[in-house]
């Protein structure tokens, strides 16, 4: 199986979860079988680019998605797209695969979905969980 999980840089299974699925500076592929590495910087439209990373994620093979929360949307969209999404992973890559693996992580509802990701939001604004968001086209409902 291929996992995805939103990283904070090209380190591969050393790097951090980006506590943004969507504006990650890259997503970090990890095969369970082989254990391979694939590191894919984020060329989508938050970064600039054209896209979704929902659509990034599944071009390269993704079939789970591990994150420390997403909105309601992009479970949507990652729902509709076959992809498997798992909430609360903290840490490096690594640390979220062996989570994963070790049944510690939530799958991804429209009921636990970050709630302040669904609306449109002020750059910056600040709503309690420990980072800040900006406007995230992929969560607006």
């Amino acid at each position: 199986m291929r996992i995805c999980v939103p990283t904070m840089g090209l380190s591969g299974a050393h790097d951090l979860v980006s506590e943004h699925f969507g504006r990650a500076a890259s997503y970090t592929f990890v095969d369970s079988e082989s254990g391979a590495v694939q590191v894919v910087p984020n060329d989508t439209l938050h970064m600039g680019g054209v896209g979704y990373p929902p659509d990034l994620i599944r071009a390269h093979g993704g079939e789970v998605m591990v994150c420390g929360g997403l909105g309601r949307r992009a479970v949507a969209m990652f729902e509709e797209r076959g992809v498997m999404v798992y909430i609360g992973a903290r840490g490096t890559v690594r640390d979220a695969v062996a989570q994963w693996r070790a049944g510690q992580l939530e799958a991804a509802t429209d009921e636990n979905a970050c709630r302040q990701h669904a609306f449109r939001e002020e750059e910056g604004h600040e709503h309690g969980h420990g980072h800040q968001h900006g406007h995230h086209p992929e969560h607006d409902s």
